[in-house]
Order: structure tokens, then C-alpha cells, then sequence
């Protein structure tokens, strides 16, 4: 078995216990950003999973895009990011 070089490590532990690897973050060529698959990339940055930079490279995102992923869940919770919830957690 062969496990590609990465920087960083490959599992962090989450507040809650749960494990997350690399292999829970979304696929490079994801297009449908589902609420699951933003919230992901958020936790993967926030507890050094993959670096800010290499997140925003590897799948396209500005990183005012994902500020506003960050801001959402900081302030709302994991169901601000549904894309029915846009309006109801929008700030004006």
C-alpha cells in the first residue's frame, strides 16, 4: 500500500471526538456545493487539516467566497450554507 506525500497531517481530531482524514474532504472536481461538502472544507481549515491556501487552489473558491462559508457557520450554524436558507440568514 501507498500513501501519497501530503503536507500537514492526514487526520485531525474534531471538538466532538469525530475523526476527520483527507479522504472526508470533497472530491477536487466537486461543482454541486451541497451544505455538507462547504461545511468540510471549513472544518478541514479550521483545524489544520489542509492549509487555507491549498483549499482555495484546489477547488477554485476566492477566498471571499470562503469567508462567507466561514462567517455563515460561525454565525448560524452548518444550516446557514443550504442554498433554500440563503435568504433567511443573509445579512444586509
Amino acid at each position: 500500500m501507498f500513501l501519497k506525500k501530503v503536507d500537514g497531517p492526514r487526520a485531525v481530531v474534531l471538538p466532538d471526538g469525530t475523526i476527520m482524514t483527507r479522504a472526508d474532504l470533497p472530491p477536487t472536481n466537486t461543482r454541486r456545493w451541497v451544505a455538507s461538502r462547504k461545511a468540510a472544507i471549513v472544518k478541514g481549515v479550521a483545524y489544520g487539516l489542509i492549509p487555507l491556501t491549498e483549499a482555495l487552489k484546489t477547488y477554485g473558491l476566492s477566498e471571499e467566497e470562503f469567508n462567507s462559508w466561514r462567517n455563515a457557520i460561525q454565525a448560524h450554524g452548518e444550516t446557514a450554507l443550504k442554498a433554500t436558507a440563503v435568504q433567511k440568514y443573509r445579512q444586509l
